[in-house]
């Protein structure tokens, strides 16, 4: 079961307010205890929304809309993906992840479950995304 930790954007984060020292070692440590565990798969952070942008459909028209965008609460800053035997552990280990805002200010993590092929029935497109190994367990 793979999951992914999503660490949610503040005032911080979008302003470009690097990370001090400290913080940048625990965010190390816990990686390292996921990495020694066999879990972690990958890790990231995100450059502010002003350097991103946004896609809009309304059927098959689309817009282009260039950041920076106002809504923190709705803009990811970085993700960790784990790859666990249950939910159950998946919790433990989001439990440890710690905060990440800057002076541990407030903070949001969200935590979801990756669909597998496995999820989907039997069909020519998954079998191509099977094929492009997309969506695979490791």
């Amino acid at each position: 079961m793979r999951f992914m930790i999503i660490v949610k954007a503040t005032g911080d984060t979008e302003a470009g307010v690097m990370p001090e020292e400290e913080l940048i070692a625990r965010m190390v440590r816990y990686h390292e205890e996921l990495a020694q565990a066999g879990v972690l798969l990958d890790a990231s952070g995100l450059q502010p929304s002003a350097k991103g942008w946004r896609i809009q459909y309304s059927g098959e028209k689309r817009s282009f809309l260039d950041g920076p965008f106002a809504e923190t609460k709705e803009i990811i800053a970085g993700y960790t993906l784990i790859q666990v035997q249950s939910r159950e552990e998946a919790v433990a280990w989001s439990q440890r992840f710690p905060n990440p805002a800057v002076d541990g200010k407030e903070a949001q993590i969200e935590v979801r479950q990756l669909f597998e092929l496995e999820d989907f029935g039997p069909s020519a497109a998954v079998e191509r995304f099977r094929e492009l190994g997309v969506g695979t367990k490791k």
